[in-house]
Order: C-alpha cells, then sequence, then structure tokens
C-alpha cells in the first residue's frame, strides 16, 4: 500500500466498480426529473416533478404495488418460519443425515425460477382438482400460489441466514432452562428468539426483498394480482414514460434511507456499549446520549439527517415549482428548430434539381444522336428508310434496281404486267 501505483490503481479499480454498480441507478433518477416523455438524461430540457404525479396517478403501478406488499408479507411469515424450522433441524439432525438434509433444503435454490413457477401452478391446480373445488377455491387464488411458489425458495435463503446464527448459540442456556423448570416451549419463547431476533429480523428483510423483485416464479402464478415486477414487464413492451424512473428513484431513496437509519443506529449502540464500559451510570445509559455527542463521529447519522433535510427541501420545491413555462419554451424551440431543417432540406431539394437540370442540358448540346447501325442480317429489308423511299437509300435513277431475291425475276412486277 505504500506504493503510490498500487494505490492509485486500487482507487481507479474502485471507482470503475462504483461507476459500473450505479451508473445506471444514478442516470435513471436523473431521468426522472426531466421533462421529456420518454426517459433519458441528455439533452436536458426542464427540470419537472410531473413523472411523480404521474406515478401516482397510475392505477395499475398503485395495484402492482399493493399486491407486492400483500405477497411480500406472506411471503416473510411462511419463509421465516419454514427457515427457522429447517436450521433448528439441521442443528440437531443426526450428523450422518446432516449433509442430505442440507443438501434438499438447498435445492429450491439451484432450480430455475419458471420451474418453481411451472411445478407449483400445476402442483396446486391438482390437489384442487382432487379436493372437488371450484376454480375460484382459495387453492387457485393468485396471492396463495404467489406466496407458495415464491416461498419455496426464499426459505432456503432465509434457513442459511438463521443457521449462521443458531451455530452461536450456546445449548446450555436452553438446558439450564429447562433444569430450572421451564417447559420447552417457554424456553424456545424466552431464551432462542431473543436470541434469535437480529437473524429473523435480517431474514424477513431478505425475504421481502426477494420477493418483491421476483418476476421468473409470479410470472406463472400471480393469476387476478400482478405483482409490480409484471405491471412494469407488461409496460415495457408497449413503451415507458419516465414515471418508471421517478419509481426507481423513491426505491433507491428509500433503501438508502434505511441503511443510513441502520448504520447510524448500530453505531448508536457501539457509543452506548462505549459509555458502559467508561463507567457511565445506569440512568445515563438508559437515558441514551446527548445529542452533539450522538453526531460525534457518527457519520451515518450525520448524513441521515442531511438526507431528510434534503428530501424535504426537494418535496417542498416540487409542491410550488411549475415547469409550464420552460416546456413551452422547449416545444417552440422544437418548433424552429423543425421549421429550420425543413426549409434547409427544401433549399437542398431545389439546389440538387438545378444542378441535375443543368447537368442534362449541357449534355444535350455536346452530344448528338447516333444514327441507327443496320446490321441486323437482312440487308436493310426492314430499314425505314427501304419502306418510306428515303433519298439516302434509293438507288439512282439511272441504276437499275438489282435483283438479289435468287429467283431470276420470275416475281418482277414488270413481268406480270407484260412490260419491256
Amino acid at each position: 500500500m505504500n506504493n503510490p501505483v498500487i494505490r492509485i490503481s486500487i482507487w481507479v479499480y474502485l471507482a470503475i466498480f462504483f461507476a459500473y454498480l450505479l451508473g445506471p441507478l444514478v442516470i435513471m433518477s436523473i431521468t426522472a426529473f426531466n421533462s421529456p416523455s420518454f426517459p433519458r438524461a441528455t439533452p436536458w430540457e426542464c427540470l419537472t416533478f410531473e413523472w411523480f404525479s404521474a406515478l401516482f396517478r397510475d392505477e395499475r403501478i398503485l395495484n402492482g404495488i399493493k399486491n407486492s406488499i400483500l405477497v411480500g408479507i406472506g411471503t416473510i411469515i411462511l419463509s421465516v418460519s419454514m427457515g427457522l424450522a429447517g436450521a433448528l433441524m439441521l442443528t440437531q439432525i443426526w450428523p450422518k443425515l446432516r449433509a442430505t438434509y442440507y443438501t434438499v433444503i438447498i435445492a429450491p435454490i439451484l432450480i430455475p425460477g419458471v420451474v418453481l413457477g411451472i411445478s407449483t401452478l400445476v402442483f396446486w391446480d391438482r390437489i384442487n382438482r382432487m379436493l372437488g373445488l371450484g376454480a375460484d377455491s382459495v387453492l387457485s387464488n393468485g396471492l396463495f400460489l404467489t406466496i407458495i411458489g415464491q416461498s419455496t425458495f426464499i426459505a432456503s435463503y432465509c434457513m442459511l441466514v438463521l443457521v449462521a446464527r443458531l451455530q452461536r448459540y450456546d445449548l446450555a442456556l436452553t438446558e439450564a432452562a429447562l433444569d430450572l423448570g421451564a417447559t420447552h416451549a417457554q424456553a424456545f419463547r424466552k431464551i432462542l428468539l431473543p436470541f434469535m431476533r437480529p437473524a429473523i429480523a435480517s431474514a424477513a428483510v431478505l425475504a421481502f426483498l426477494a420477493s418483491f423483485e421476483n418476476y421468473n416464479t409470479t410470472t406463472f402464478t400471480f393469476g387476478e394480482y400482478p405483482t409490480l415486477t409484471i405491471e412494469l414487464a407488461q409496460k415495457v413492451r408497449y413503451g415507458i414514460t419516465p414515471a418508471i424512473s421517478a419509481l426507481a428513484f423513491m426505491i433507491v431513496v428509500l433503501t438508502v434511507f434505511a441503511a443510513l437509519f441502520n448504520e447510524a443506529n448500530i453505531k448508536r449502540k457501539e457509543v452506548l456499549a462505549k459509555a458502559r464500559r467508561d463507567g457511565a451510570t445506569v440512568g445515563e445509559v438508559s437515558g441514551g446520549v446527548k445529542l452533539p455527542g450522538f453526531f460525534t463521529g457518527n457519520a451515518a447519522a450525520v448524513a441521515l439527517v442531511v438526507f431528510a433535510i434534503a428530501t424535504i427541501a426537494v418535496v417542498g420545491t416540487a409542491t410550488v415549482y411549475n415547469p409550464k413555462q420552460c416546456i413551452a419554451n422547449v416545444q417552440e424551440q422544437k418548433r424552429l428548430e423543425t421549421e429550420r431543417r425543413i426549409q434547409e432540406l427544401r433549399e437542398q431539394r431545389k439546389r440538387d434539381a438545378e444542378a441535375k437540370a443543368a447537368k442534362d442540358a449541357a449534355e444535350g448540346a455536346t452530344t448528338t444522336a447516333p444514327r441507327p447501325s443496320n446490321d441486323s442480317g437482312f440487308g436493310g429489308v426492314f430499314a425505314p428508310g427501304t419502306l418510306q423511299g428515303d433519298d439516302e437509300t434509293a438507288p439512282p435513277e439511272d441504276q437499275e434496281p438489282s435483283d438479289n431475291s435468287g429467283f431470276g425475276g420470275v416475281f418482277d412486277p414488270t413481268n406480270i404486267g407484260g412490260g419491256d
């Protein structure tokens, strides 16, 4: 690291990496504030917040968001429950079967989402028919099928998160609780669950995000409940507007806000732990850290406050800003530019036509029409001059016409008429 070349190379690599990673998100965020009806960052025309209003007026997008939230909540409940059960089973199963059981639990992650979606649809349709239920039963409901289909592989992700936490758990705590008279349910609820709470929260966030962005499995199971990804995919087929960019920008803002809040909370806990180690009283620790001390050395908290202020300022500006005059000026400039280009095109066509006419006139003045050659092989019998008796082709008066027919003048008209 002391070598300047290595340091510069690392910084260049990091810059390229983050530009590749975050560049599309930045460009899409910029298009949410540009006035053209098609998402583009350049050329910049007018600052507008109209696309956010258009987003909230789009019933399909709002319905997709609502369905995605409902599916996400159901997926969290089912996936985290199955993941926790699988993690507990994995830590308590017979060691010789542990590898086999782990492979079976992880297998859904390796299966393509299309296969999971089709399998879910076919399987529950057969179950529905076996039970003699109608097409409008719960087993044929789009929400039910989507939650089941997504949970088949999201539960595996949750299990991996919970297993990592469970491996740090000391079974002696549960045994001590049982020795003191607690039941297994009480030991699970009061000892194990509090220990697993951070991992359960992480697994729930992971399950919701995986459910929210899933498309491959959902496209076969959504029925009458299309999620946000389904609605976006259908809109892309027929053309998109910057309202999609506005939605992406809002998702990015919420993600950044949640990340900063989590980082600030972690830093706050570190500050409280340090205060305990430094001999702070129970009242001081339970009352938290004073505001100046909380922001001292907590860059995430400072960034969170700045981010919140900037968000409030943007929202306030959007309520009073009116881009109509700017848009009208841009449209007028486009109209003038279009007229100018049309006029240039007409003038260019006129110049091309004049140049072509002058060229044709010059060629006509310097070039004469060639005489038609008589090389047909019939001796000029079919030449126009022969039929009309032109002077150029007629024989001289003092020269008798020659007989080239090959019949000795038998068909000569003078012989038929009795001449000479």
